[in-house]
């Protein structure tokens, strides 16, 4: 279909609002396939040039070292982008027919009146409030400050490493794009710090280190044995998490019943949580043990939005801190679009993983407060805190750990009001956090008698969760007996609550229609007998859990 021309209004075409959509996917595509190349206009010569942006004109194989024995110019000639903070070319080389002037993205599209807005977020990507931000892919070295020296380093070390490797598989191991890693490579070939092993089918060369290559890998072995993603700066991890805060989402009622959607929990009971949660700061969850409080607080990270982007690793001044944790994080990344129109892709030095909720119990201690160094591989650890950022971090059985109470609330007393930290580095460097989380204290024990009125302040939410009403108890054996997989009783509920409760003003809690039921499978699949509620199964029960309760 023929397009109106640049002076052609096209707001009263119906059909105007869809040709600007595809229009402006059209252009993302080709700066898509542009940026591939190396260079913001598609080169042109007398030989033609490939889809992957190589020249087929011998007159430009000056620009890389020879291939080696058996392979054809056309696979070894390859350019050097011009994005590279260092571009070796050839002082001699034939001159090159000028470039296919392209048209401008005005002469492109109809105009509409208006400049239209460039896109914000990459491969078309659309912020929701399940995943707010989405780190683009990088385009350059100088364009996106990544450090080339710590960038060499980390080259060095793994190739060291591994021994031999291709070029691809480097630009893998470091999460960065081909084109960005290739200039490099060259460099290194020319300063014969690599050598070339072999090439490979895929216009690419499998790289070993020389001599002078490995005594330069050596020497950044002393410094740190890192080879994993090339580090983001610490100013791009702060503006990330400020994208992706906890704060100013508001989670509504809604959102709770959906986060609390296979617990039982008390209308009276949401009613108090719901504020709490909303506000994004802190509470104080106490009460009697085995009342869900510990069930509650890992359930309050999915009234928030499902995902959020965290750097691999941090680069501070040439230190790196390690922030992703397979341990605390679960990593949830999207999946590759096949589609033509997929206009970029996303900054492989990034992980999406679900809104974290990082639990901490008896075994917290204050090292885990702080960067954690390894002096023999020189890498850093983030502290729990850090890592729970834009997520929740529960202190389970709060007043049962190590240290005491009086020094974690000396080390959070300012962070939980300027939402802020700062963190020693092992070099001696000081460095300032975000501390942006829903902190939770759980506890048996009263908040009164634990802290004092200063903290107390701090935390502005102290909620107890309260033991069940028999309503909701018998509601639990139904709930439960349908996950234990055992036909449920009405009768011998009556029972149980008429002869094991009631009687002894025993207190009902959450816990224990799960506990009960358990006992009673057990005892039925030790004796061989049908899994079913009885009376005499109750008591059984009852004599074990209770005898010391």
């Amino acid at each position: 279909m023929k397009k109106p021309q640049s002076g052609t209004p096209s707001t009263n075409s119906p059909s105007s609002s869809a040709s600007d959509a595809v229009d402006t996917q059209l252009d993302a595509l080709i700066n898509r396939i542009q940026s591939l190349s190396g260079d913001s206009n598609p080169r042109a010569n007398a030989g033609g040039t490939t889809e992957s942006g190589q020249s087929g004109n011998s007159a430009n194989a000056g620009s890389v070292s020879p291939p080696p024995a058996g392979r054809s110019p056309q696979g070894g000639a390859r350019p050097t982008s011009q994005n590279s903070p260092t571009n070796h070319q050839p002082q001699n080389r034939a001159p090159a027919q000028a470039p296919i002037p392209q048209p401008t993205s005005a002469q492109r599209r109809p105009a509409t009146g208006a400049a239209r807005p460039a896109a914000a977020s990459p491969g078309g990507f659309q912020p929701s409030r399940d995943e707010a931000w989405r780190p683009a892919e990088p385009t350059d070295l100088r364009t996106n400050r990544i450090s080339e020296t710590l960038l060499e380093a980390i080259m060095f070390r793994f190739i060291l490493n591994a021994g031999e490797a291709e070029g691809r598989r480097i630009a893998e191991q470091v999460q960065l794009p081909f084109r960005m890693i290739e200039p490099i490579l060259e460099r290194f070939k020319k300063d014969q710090l690599v050598a070339y092993k072999s090439s490979t089918a895929t216009n690419d060369y499998v790289y070993v280190l020389t001599e002078a290559g490995r005594a330069i890998a050596r020497n950044h072995l002393n410094d740190s044995t890192y080879y994993g993603s090339c580090p983001v700066r610490l100013t791009e991890y702060i503006d990330s998490i400020k994208r992706q805060s906890i704060e100013g989402q508001f989670p509504k009622r809604k959102d709770l019943l959906k986060a609390f959607s296979d617990l039982l929990i008390n209308p009276k009971m949401l009613e108090r949580l719901g504020p709490a949660v909303a506000s994004g700061r802190g509470m104080f969850l106490f009460g009697f043990p085995g009342n869900g409080k510990t069930s509650i607080a890992e359930r309050v990270t999915g009234a928030f939005g499902k995902y959020i982007w965290i750097p691999r690793s941090v680069d501070i001044d040439g230190d790196i801190l390690r922030v992703y944790d397979p341990m605390n994080h679960v990593a949830d990344m999207p999946e590759a679009s096949s589609g033509l129109l997929d206009a970029g892709g996303f900054d492989k030095r990034w992980v999406r993983i679900e809104r974290p909720t990082i639990i901490a119990g008896g075994e917290l201690t204050m090292e885990m407060l702080e960067v954690l160094n390894n002096p023999s591989s020189n890498i850093s650890e983030a502290p729990l805190q850090m890592k729970s950022n834009c997520g929740t971090l529960v202190i389970d059985d709060f007043g049962r750990q190590k240290m005491s109470v009086d020094q974690l609330l000396n080390r959070w007393i300012i962070p939980l009001e300027k939402r802020y930290d700062f963190l020693n580095m092992a070099s001696g460097k000081k460095i300032q956090v975000p501390f942006d989380q829903l902190v939770i204290f759980s506890t048996n024990l009263e908040p009164k008698d634990l802290v004092d009125d200063a903290f107390l302040r701090r935390i502005p939410y102290k909620i107890e969760v309260e033991n069940p009403p028999e309503s909701d108890f018998r509601k639990l054996f139904e709930i439960m007996c349908r996950v234990t997989k055992i036909p449920y009783n009405a009768d011998a509920i009556d029972y149980l609550i008429k002869t094991h409760y009631l009687p002894v003003n025993r207190p009902f809690r959450n816990c224990q229609p799960r506990d009960l039921l358990l006992q009673v499978r057990n005892y039925c699949l030790y004796n061989d007998l049908e899994i079913e509620l009885k009376n005499e199964y109750f008591d059984f029960a009852c004599d074990n859990y209770f005898s010391v309760m």
